[in-house]
């Protein structure tokens, strides 16, 4: 098949442009070729060879990158708190290192459950306790004070018993906002945050929640806390759950969550509680481990402060 090639001067083709006019055979070839297919100039690149890229549209937006997130610089956005250290002592919260037992303990949990993060990809640790009583909100804020004193370690600290919310009262922060709408996306997660530290981040609650168990099992939440790990990097998020055989609230939220750290009392807290966790737990998501609070334990004290036979 022929392949026409004709080029146009003034409107007139080549061939005729001399004539001053097209006679009946032109006219007739111009149209032959017109009907002829047209064929598609195809070239061959080898594998490996870089392609030529076309240059940007006249007229059209040439797209952006968006700009990855930075998470110090929203780190340092969140609306700073000042926390009272006599306050939180008197809540039985310890804002920094020092000689008391509890403190230690502390950070022999914050060691040891740092170590199980790491061990295991771990960074959404749920906090919870068979029944009401048992300490666990006193637990997660101090596990989280004592990870906020690692200078390496951002951590988020929320309150998710959202039915009886207590944070707000051991950390002495009256006034502070209802969690609802961050947790439904309707406020970024950063304007909710309060920084009580360099590396440490407070998501309190104002007030109870109703039907709180729909909330933690919609969509909302896991974009939620998607959103907030990517703008913030937080090293460990620490959830303060309400108890796991009172209500359904952690199994709604255990598909959000990495494990479970369980407080038990030493003092109340039955074996056939902490097992009927462990079976509620068993499937879902990992045990990290039972802390059992209020137990008398002196090996510690002795040790440190030399007291008795080592």
């Amino acid at each position: 098949m022929t392949m026409h090639n004709i080029s146009l001067e003034d409107g007139v083709p080549a061939e005729d442009a001399g004539s001053g006019g097209m006679d009946d055979v032109s006219l007739r070839k111009l149209e032959a070729a017109a009907r002829q297919p047209v064929r598609a100039r195809v070239r061959l690149f080898r594998p490996g060879t870089t392609l030529p890229v076309a240059g940007p549209v006249a007229g059209l937006p040439v797209p952006v990158q968006p700009t990855p997130p930075d998470p110090v610089r929203a780190w340092n956005a969140l609306t700073p708190v000042e926390l009272d250290p006599a306050r939180l002592a008197r809540n039985g919260l310890f804002l920094r290192s020092g000689t008391d037992p509890a403190v230690a303990a502390f950070d022999i949990l914050r060691t040891r459950t740092l170590l199980a993060m790491r061990d295991n990809g771990w960074q959404r640790i749920a906090v919870t306790s068979p029944t009401h009583g048992c300490g666990k909100s006193l637990v997660a804020a101090n596990l989280a004070l004592s990870f906020a004193r690692r200078p390496d370690c951002r951590t988020v600290l929320i309150d998710l018993d959202l039915r009886r919310p207590g944070l707000a009262a051991l950390f002495a922060l009256r006034e502070t906002e209802p969690l609802r709408d961050m947790l439904t996306g309707a406020q970024p997660a950063e304007q909710h945050l309060l920084r009580a530290s360099p590396t440490l981040a407070l998501g309190l609650n104002g007030s109870p929640v109703e039907d709180p168990s729909t909330l933690l099992q919609s969509h909302d939440i896991a974009g939620v806390i998607a959103a907030m790990t990517e703008t913030l990097a937080p090293g460990a998020i620490l959830f303060d759950l309400p108890p796991a055989l009172v209500t359904d609230d952690v199994i709604a939220l255990l598909p959000q969550v990495d494990a479970v750290l369980l407080v038990a009392d030493g003092t109340r807290t039955t074996a056939a509680e902490v097992v009927s966790c462990e079976r509620l737990f068993g499937g879902r998501v990992p045990l990290l481990g039972v802390v059992l609070n209020r137990a008398q334990d002196l090996s510690l004290t002795r040790y440190r402060y030399g007291r008795g036979k080592r």
